[in-house]
């Protein structure tokens, strides 16, 4: 079977970059998600085809390791382990292999091969490892999740595609955009009955509400017209969790701010703990009065 060009599955060309890569996969993630296309299984074959490239691309780290071994850019560290062995006086009688694309790639396959391929257990001796095939831990992966602020207010399970398989994960009510949390041993499986490698997630929070969000605590600034500012009154206010009544005092002032204790959002991993919201008031002056209500400004003007 002919290895993937995940630079072909994105639809980018090599020379991109990582931000054109990150557009991509996005774009790509969005059309082909199993829950847009709930009855097409070729939209969800191809949706963990767009996840795999995105894990190998998406890492600066691991496309070098791409872009210089092809399909076995993971076990780049056990090539570098092996061919440092041999250089410290092991027994393999170690070959010029070389880096960089064309026939030279064709080293790297027949390195891989021998180490990893048909040797078998009895191979170990051919590096000076007494017999016995090296044990190296897997490659880390690295994943990404995007999920909308809402759904983020509750701790909730979630599948994620990884290399073909499904890996189901608890994302913590809370988590911030940008943030990363580490899986142990749901990475790479490791060579020769080495430890699996771990496996990041990193959040991309895509802010859906009229809120500004700092961490636990929520803003928000309210209109709030001129002579419920002068005279007071009441208003309704949505929250994320629902509406609330607000009380506004005679005389509220341009950009006054009122706190609304635990009516932010959830913090970390404490589904029911909360910060606080925050309103600002932006008091609109009126544009289009008539030739009455400028006489009544005019006389509450002399009275003042």
């Amino acid at each position: 079977m002919a290895a993937k060009n995940y630079y072909q599955v994105l639809g980018v060309e090599k020379s991109a970059s990582q931000q054109e890569i990150k557009k991509a996969y996005k774009k790509l993630a969005r059309k082909y998600h199993p829950d847009v296309n709930p009855n097409d299984p070729q939209a969800e074959t191809r949706f963990k085809e767009i996840n795999e490239a995105y894990q190998v691309l998406g890492k600066a780290e691991n496309r070098k390791k791409y872009d210089q071994l092809g399909e076995h850019w993971q076990q780049a560290g056990a090539y570098e382990k092996a061919r440092q062995s041999a250089g410290s006086g092991g027994q393999y009688q170690h070959q010029q292999y070389r880096s960089g694309g064309g026939p030279e790639e064709a080293d790297f396959a027949e390195f891989f091969e021998s180490v990893f391929g048909q040797g078998g257990a009895s191979s170990g001796s051919r590096y000076g490892f007494g017999g016995q095939q090296a044990r190296f831990r897997g490659e880390d992966v690295q994943a990404e999740l995007t999920l909308p602020l809402t759904e983020v207010m509750h701790s909730q399970k979630r599948t994620l595609s990884i290399n073909g398989k499904n890996v189901r994960i608890t994302v913590p009510a809370g988590v911030t955009d940008g943030q990363r949390i580490r899986l142990k041993g749901f990475g790479q499986p490791g060579s020769n009955g080495g430890p699996n490698g771990d496996l990041y997630v990193r959040f991309n929070i895509e802010n859906n509400t009229a809120f500004k969000r700092d961490k636990a605590n929520l803003y928000r600034t309210v209109k709030l017209d001129l002579y419920t500012a002068v005279l007071g009154g009441e208003i309704i206010l949505d929250t994320l969790d629902g509406q609330v009544k607000l009380s506004i005092k005679p005389g509220t002032q341009n950009n006054s701010q009122v706190k609304l204790k635990g009516k932010g959002f959830p913090k970390y991993k404490q589904d029911e703990v909360k910060g606080d919201l925050y309103v600002t008031y932006h008091v609109q002056i009126p544009t289009k009065l008539s030739e009455r209500e400028l006489e009544l400004f005019a006389q509450l003007r002399d009275m003042s």
